[in-house]
């Protein structure tokens, strides 16, 4: 019977392993895409058609609000990760919570800059630099959304299946997401808002 249980955790851990790999692929495709998205950007930054650019339209107390609460989520996530390693699911539903609340209000200020430059007459019609700009933010916060979705239909497993193998794969899986959207956004900060502001 043991062995017929370390052949089982042989295979499950491999399982485990598989899905991870495939996972890992997927960021990096997304990587890709995002690095696409940046080079366009890039390309097009300077082309404001003889509109506005960068510098008059970003605040930068504005998208700091932004950054502090996206990086303030992904410390409450990896707090979350935590918790689920010592299979304490209180605390995990309550990171998980936290993590969510901080992730929508960050979406919610995003969604509302869009819709400030929309009704300014600043929308990516205007220029290419806008339209860089709203595609490279826009994929950004759709993947955001696509973030909070997954925690809404992840973390309530919890209490119907517990700490099983497949939900601790689940809940990795997500935080590991939650993260490289953090970095993208460090990148999206840098890029498109510091250096929007300088040049």
């Amino acid at each position: 019977m043991s062995q017929q249980n370390e052949v089982a955790g042989i295979a499950e851990r491999a399982a485990d392993d598989k899905t991870l790999f495939g996972f890992w692929a997927y960021l990096m495709t997304d990587c890709m895409v995002f690095a696409s998205l940046f080079a366009t950007y890039s390309v097009l930054h300077n082309n404001t058609a003889g509109g506005p650019s960068g510098q008059d339209l970003f605040s930068m107390p504005y998208v700091m609000v932004e950054t502090m609460l996206l990086l303030t989520s992904s410390f409450t996530v990896g707090l979350a990760i935590l918790a689920a390693r010592n299979h304490n699911r209180n605390t995990v539903i309550f990171w998980f919570a936290l993590t969510f609340l901080l992730g929508t209000a960050f979406l919610t200020l995003e969604l509302t800059e869009f819709s400030r430059l929309v009704v300014e007459g600043n929308s990516w019609r205007r220029s290419g630099f806008l339209s860089g700009y709203f595609t490279l933010v826009g994929t950004h916060g759709l993947h955001i959304l696509i973030g909070l979705i997954w925690m809404l239909t992840t973390v309530p497993r919890l209490l119907t299946d517990g700490f099983s193998r497949v939900n601790l794969r689940r809940l990795t899986m997500l935080s590991l997401f939650w993260h490289f959207l953090d970095i993208v956004w460090i990148f999206i900060f840098t890029i498109v808002y510091l250096m929007g502001n300088i040049v």
